[in-house]
């Protein structure tokens, strides 16, 4: 099974919680994978810390060592799932959670 591990998942490895150092390494590296949203949410995360290059450095190290899926492929896709739950009264508004949900549809993720 793959997986495409959200920005929090993320955040939890990099802050050494909830054993996931283990668990990704039980599931296999090569089984993982991250949107490029989450990039873009990390790398803010690391931007907006404490102490910024320490931060950037912990996710240059995270971000070399994973598979990044573009979400390119994913933006036709992007459009129905947010107008589908736009006209079923749930509308998302967290766009890139709704863009790392359809990168993980599309690329057929867990």
């Amino acid at each position: 099974m793959q997986y495409l591990l959200d920005t929090s998942i993320c955040v939890f490895f990099l802050r050494g919680k909830m054993n996931l150092d283990k668990i990704i390494k039980e599931k296999g590296k090569q089984n993982c994978f991250i949107s490029e949203i989450t990039v873009f949410e990390l790398r803010f995360g690391a931007e907006n810390s404490q102490d910024i290059k320490k931060s950037h450095k912990a996710v240059d190290l995270f971000v070399n060592g994973i598979s990044i899926i573009p979400i390119s492929s994913c933006l036709k896709s992007y459009a129905k799932e947010k107008v589908r739950l736009r006209k079923i009264g749930k509308p998302m508004h967290d766009e890139f959670d709704l863009l790392i949900g359809v990168t993980a549809i599309e690329n057929k993720l867990t």
